[in-house]
This record gives C-alpha cells, structure tokens and sequence, in this order.
C-alpha cells in the first residue's frame, strides 16, 4: 500500500496501485507498445473494482511519456516494453494529475447544482463536455498527448453523449479519451463502436478481504469476510458498507426476516426509524435488501450457496419454496420500483422500509 499516504486518503486519482487487472493493464500496454493506440478506451465493470483507477493510471503513464529508458545492445539502444503502467507517487506528472494541474490533461464528470457544492448533479450535462474537442485539437503543451477521462460515461445524457460521440468521429492526433462505465449497455451504439473496450471483472474474494485489511486494518476477519461477501468483487463496495455500518444492517436485516412469515412487528418499526434517520443507511438498506430478494431466488436451488448470517441460505430456499419463484420475482421487481419511486419523488423512507418487508409478510402468508 502506498506509504505516502493514509489509506482514508486514497482515490482513483492518487492511488498507485492496481489490483486484480492485470490483463487489462497489459492489453493497454501491448497497443502502446506496437504504435497502433486506440484513440478512444471503454473501460467497463461493475461499479467500485478499479475502473477509474485504471483510468488514471493509463492517464499518467502517457503524460509521463510512457517510454522506459533504452538499453544498450550490440546494434545500439534498443526500446524496452514497460513492465507496466506505474508511475511513482513522487513523479512530477504523478502529482499534478492527482491535483488536476496538468495542463494536457481533464477529468469530465457531473458538476455541482450550486456554488457551495453541496450536491451533484444526477447527470453530466452538455455543458460539462462543450469544451473537450477543443481542448483535445490544442497542441500538447507538454509536447506529448492531452488525455481526457469520462468518469462515468454512463451518466452522460442525450446531448452530452452526442458531443462526445462527435469528438470521437473526429479524433485529433496525439489525443487520448478514457471513458469509464458501470452499464455500457446504456451507452450509444456509435460509442460503444468507436472506442477499444477493456473489460475488468469484480476482485476475487480473497483479494477483497486482503483489501480490506490493509486499508481497514481495525476490521476483524469475520466482518472482513462477510463485507467481502456482500460486495460481490467491488472494494468500492465494500468500504462503502464499512462505512455505512452495512455489514450491521444486514445483520439486522437478516434477523427480521427470519421471522416470516409473521414479522416482529416493534422491531421492525425499530428498525425502520433507525434507518430513515440516514440519507445513506437508508440507501444501503434498499440495495442489501434487492440483493437479498434476488440472491434469494438464485440460491433457492443451490446446495452449500456462501452465506453472510449463519442460516440465510436455508431461509431464503424456505421462503423461495414456500411462495414460488415466480411470485418471489414479482415482489423483487415490486420492490425494486419502490426503492426508485422513493428517490425519485422523496417517499416517506420508513414507510419505504416497512412496506418492502411487509411485501414479503404477505407473500408468506398468502
């Protein structure tokens, strides 16, 4: 782990490390290698596995110049491969794009609702991108390549996503675009089709937990594995869920569940004020409990299927059993709508909570 930094401190734009895309890391330096450079990247997976800081680490490789020294030879210098991406924390390119000084280099992203930035936007609009074909045509002030990354290009909207594909069809020389994406199914066709996709996978299990402790080293092995369990491969996901107390909600979460199909109706009221008291608690709530309905009816036929709480595999095939699958898919999908109905037009989020478990007490019941 990097020591010139505390773990809390860490993102995509200052982190030197990459864990787990190798093969990624090693496709990108095999087009650099052989002079035929994609002028456009997509670099694509699920949300909190190390997408942007691929992107950044392709970024400050190319600022940096990407070249190794020559070696000498019996027929004189003769270029080396680069072992990899990485460039030191102390390199000059290093810091200037953790700091978004560099003057060959720009991040798009969703831009703030007011002056005092206290909320994003939900999408980036065509006012955060009208500028990067220009910025892009200038000539490198480095002498080098000017790289923009787009973080995440999924967020794009219609005229956004149009202005982007615009520069794309024109690409100028000794440019580089690193569009990074959770969902490249919601990107445009013609995107999709002018850009080199890398596609990473979630971390292993193991590395996740290996994470964990390293920048969490206060958490215990059991919470670490559990954590790790919960985020399916994303160490984004997995320190959110530190963060948020995620691994304690389920807990909790689990408790109540087992009780159907008739709730303990105070406790879930308990919980149900606990978890309203919290913008985010109330978000992790939502999605541990869509990832529960869903996991539930995947392991519904599986012997030994991995378990964070003792027991909630063979709870989930009794309640899987005990409705039907398709009628547990149907609650799933209901509930799914009510998680996004309450973001979208400010639902009373207790009441969210209670009627998503409530759903289930009926199902059970019926």
């Amino acid at each position: 782990m990097n020591a010139l930094l505390d773990p809390a401190e860490l993102t995509s734009r200052n982190n030197p490390e990459l864990f787990g895309h190798a093969a990624a890391e090693q496709a990108f330096l095999d087009a650099w290698t052989s002079g035929r450079l994609a002028h456009a990247w997509l670099i694509c997976g699920p949300r909190g596995i190390g997408k942007a800081g691929l992107a950044y680490r392709i970024a400050r490789f190319v600022l940096a110049g990407g070249s190794p020294p020559a070696t000498g030879g019996l027929f004189g210098d003769m270029p080396q491969t680069p072992p990899s991406l990485a460039i030191d924390p102390g390199h000059p390119v290093f810091r200037r794009v953790a700091s978004g000084g560099h003057a060959d280099f720009k991040v798009v992203e969703r831009g703030w609702t007011d002056d005092k930035k206290t909320k994003l936007k939900t999408e980036i609009t065509v006012d955060d991108v009208r500028d990067v074909g220009a910025f892009l045509s200038l000539t490198p002030a480095e002498g080098g390549w000017r790289v923009v990354i787009v973080d995440a290009a999924d967020e794009m909207n219609r005229s956004s996503a149009n202005a982007i594909l615009k520069v794309l069809e024109e690409p100028p020389r000794r440019a580089l675009m690193l569009l990074v994406s959770h969902s490249p199914g919601r990107l445009l066709p013609t995107i999709r089709s002018r850009c080199r996709r890398l596609a990473l996978r979630p971390l292993a299990q193991p590395m996740v937990v290996d994470l964990l402790h390293r920048l969490r080293p206060e958490l215990g092995e059991a919470d670490a594995q559990a954590i790790a369990g919960l985020a399916e491969g994303s160490i984004g996901k997995a320190l959110g869920l530190e963060a948020e107390g995620g691994l304690e909600l389920y807990r909790e979460m689990v408790r109540l569940l087992s009780g159907l199909p008739r709730l303990d109706v105070a406790a879930l009221h308990a919980f149900g004020d606990k978890v309203a008291r919290g913008e985010e608690a109330f978000r992790t709530v939502c999605e541990l409990f869509s990832w529960w309905l869903a996991r539930a009816a995947a392991v519904a036929g599986m012997s030994g299927a991995g378990e964070v709480v003792a027991g909630e595999a063979s709870l989930q095939r009794r309640l899987v059993d005990a409705a039907g699958l398709a009628r547990w898919v149907e609650v799933w999908e209901k509930t799914n709508h009510l998680f996004e109905r309450a973001d979208a037009v400010n639902l009373d989020k207790k009441q969210v909570v209670l009627n998503a478990f409530l759903a289930l007490e009926r199902l059970g019941g019926s």
